[in-house]
């Protein structure tokens, strides 16, 4: 009995492990993207169950070898967001006061939530110089107004279907654009940000949709697409930041990374998990922040819970310049640039409701 539960295991493990490597943008290739590191602490388990209780049994060698091979192909994927890894964003290493540092609070909300005061507490313990809200209606922006007051630059979007935005600043916005990508219920902001120590950097707050395991999910990897093309040829100082709704290892992000130029700070560091908050099993880092090479990290902190789905981040991010923080940056291949143009292409003709722009209407 013992022998089938093992296979059994062994079975889902590798079959999940491989579903990921055909690269097709459908969900049911690429929810199996987020749970790497549980596949691979069910694979160890049911190896170690292996080795000291069917080490008898000859058909067990057949059960190993799947299991080493699906905790293989996970730790390919993931061994890079390990302190074991070479960290890809450079860590700031100079004086603390004299630099232009930018602190930035970035949160998902969840609509439904209706505990404001945690967030309002988080926001007055936390003094974020910018500070990014998701999933806001207008009564989440009501609700934070007495808390937000004293940061006089803003962007607001309030929706009522999970995609609305805030995003408060004490420094000064310009050339700041709400746009709508690739889909007229799902905004994203872009702006200019002026520090007041001087120097300047573009900010792109992104937030598309989740993926499903019966749905294909290109408009979600067009939008991340989407967004690495419009920074590539960015030369000035440049963050992204957001709600992803994808893991920090996936192939969407990774292209994504290799097309935008930009750097993980998370690499080298570790996964900094934020989703699911509520459940110790199944998080998975969903909530992202990159930077060009201008940048440097300070602080990189996931903050406590607040009834939210997601934990907040809390990132310090020293403005330096390009060459003291560069790292090296994969390439672009062509096939990236055909990839990402092709999803764009396809996105642009469909005219699809957003995926779960119902999920929390019904919870409000």
């Amino acid at each position: 009995m013992l022998f089938w539960i093992v296979v059994f295991f062994a079975g889902v493990c590798l079959i999940t492990s491989l579903l990921p490597l055909i690269p097709l943008p459908h969900g049911i290739f690429r929810v199996w993207e987020f749970p790497r590191t549980q596949n691979l602490i069910v694979a160890a388990f049911s190896l170690g169950v292996a080795i000291l209780f069917l080490r008898d049994d000859p058909r067990a060698i057949y059960v190993c070898l799947a299991l080493l091979a699906a905790i293989a192909i996970q730790l390919y994927h993931i061994a890079r967001f390990t302190p074991f890894w070479r960290r890809r964003s450079a860590e700031y290493k100079g004086d603390l006061e004299n630099v232009s540092s930018v602190k930035l609070l970035i949160l998902n909300v969840k609509m439904g939530n209706r505990d404001y005061e945690k967030t309002r507490q988080l926001l007055r313990r936390t003094k974020p110089d910018i500070a990014v809200f998701m999933e806001t209606d207008q009564a989440w922006i009501d609700a934070l107004s007495d808390v937000t007051k004293d940061y006089p630059h803003r962007m607001e979007c309030p929706f009522d279907n999970a995609y609305g935005m805030h995003v408060v600043s004490k420094f000064r916005f310009f050339e700041d654009q709400t746009r709508f990508l690739l889909n007229p219920e799902v905004p994203s902001f872009d702006t200019m940000v002026e520090h007041p120590q001087g120097g300047q950097f573009r900010l792109f707050v992104v937030h598309p949709e989740p993926p499903l395991a019966i749905k294909d999910t290109i408009a979600r990897d067009a939008e991340i697409a989407f967004v690495g093309k419009m920074v590539r040829n960015d030369d000035q100082p440049v963050i992204v930041t957001g709600d992803l709704n994808d893991v920090a290892w996936s192939r969407t992000t990774r292209r994504f990374l290799r097309v935008s130029r930009l750097l993980d700070p998370r690499e080298g560091r570790g996964q900094f998990n934020t989703f699911d908050a509520r459940y110790v099993f199944l998080r998975w880092p969903l909530d992202h922040i990159f930077h060009s090479p201008h940048f440097q990290l300070m602080q990189m902190t996931r903050m406590p819970f607040v009834n939210s789905d997601h934990f907040p981040m809390l990132y310090r991010l020293a403005l330096t310049d390009k060459e003291i923080g560069r790292r090296r940056v994969d390439a672009a291949t062509e096939s990236d640039l055909e990839e990402a143009a092709e999803l764009i292409d396809i996105e642009k003709d469909r005219d699809n409701r957003p995926v779960g722009h119902d999920w929390e209407e019904a919870k409000s």
